[in-house]
């Protein structure tokens, strides 16, 4: 993928020195409070393969976020296509992000998202995209609404893949934001 710029971002493929950063955001009980599963070690490397493979392969995907000034990798926002039938189709483009906690309240994952929108409708040609979390997951909402995106409560889940364990996290919101949506929100801006 060719490295995205923003304000204070390089949105980025994943790099070797990036599996510490990425194992830890896999396994922090704070990151992951609203998943079942914490990576170890060799599940996270695993995984970091296959995102990075992936996003060589579509030029889009799970990318990393490097903070421009340090080059710091401080997690990942990307747009990535979802495989959630029958709840949301094969293949929607879903926005979704994920940073180490000392990165939280900073307006990265927004300001990132904001720059994949933009790739989502004018680069990869999407006419809309999704995102969804369990439904408490205030700081994540809270984002997809000032992206602009809308809540689908008529498309609200439960998700197939969250296991009986952790049935208290099986809730799960959608929100959507369409190209046009998305373009009378940048001309309102302008």
């Amino acid at each position: 993928m060719k490295p995205i710029r923003t304000e204070r971002l390089i949105l980025r493929n994943w790099e070797e020195r990036d599996r510490a950063l990425y194992h830890r955001i896999n396994s922090d009980d704070t990151v992951m409070e609203f998943f079942a599963v914490r990576r170890n070690r060799a599940e996270s490397d695993e995984i970091f393969d296959r995102v990075r493979d992936a996003i060589n392969r579509d030029g889009f995907g799970w990318a990393a976020a490097e903070i421009a000034e340090t080059g710091e990798c401080i997690g990942f926002v990307g747009i990535n296509r979802t495989d959630l039938d029958p709840f949301i189709p094969k293949g929607t483009l879903e926005i979704g992000w994920r940073l180490a906690p000392e990165y939280w309240g900073k307006g990265y994952v927004t300001e990132a998202s904001e720059a994949w929108l933009a790739q989502a409708f004018d680069v990869v040609g999407n006419d809309e995209i999704v995102s969804f979390a369990v439904w408490n997951n205030h700081r994540s909402t809270a984002v997809m609404q000032r992206l602009g995106m809308r809540h689908d409560a008529a498309g609200d889940f439960d998700h197939p893949r969250v296991p009986d364990t952790h049935a208290h996290l099986r809730r799960h919101v959608l929100y959507r934001l369409t190209r046009s949506e998305w373009q009378e929100r940048k001309k309102a801006a302008e």
